[in-house]
């Protein structure tokens, strides 16, 4: 039995529809690009509320100022675990990871994986 969606004029679920909906390549590109995206954010504000340019940061780190403009692209797919570290470091900070639910995904989902792990 297969129940008719319900139209709708938001854009966003009209583009979540079409382009991810029921596709789980699209989706996990999705996710990675989300975090990939919060990656670069968090450096940039890490860099800019330390009041530092790039060259200074990448100074500090023991790289180039090309780098870092590569790590603050929400595109680039490269993060290192040795390189957010050296960056934390070098702004008096240090770097947590948490795991969390993906999305849509039930709590007793979440137990049972973690009960494997």
């Amino acid at each position: 039995m297969s129940r008719k969606k319900k139209p709708t004029t938001d854009a966003v679920e009209i583009l979540h529809r079409r382009y991810f909906e029921g596709k789980p390549e699209m989706l996990a590109a999705l996710e990675e690009a989300r975090a990939n995206d919060e990656v670069a954010r968090k450096i940039y504000q890490l860099r800019t509320r330390a009041k530092l340019s790039q060259r200074q940061l990448a100074k500090l780190v023991g790289t180039t100022a090309s780098v870092i403009c590569l790590l603050k692209d929400a595109e680039y797919q490269g993060h290192s675990l040795s390189m957010l570290r050296r960056i934390a470091r070098a702004v008096n900070r240090r770097v947590e990871i948490r795991f969390v639910p993906l999305r849509g995904t039930s709590r007793a989902a979440d137990r049972h994986d973690m009960s494997r792990a």
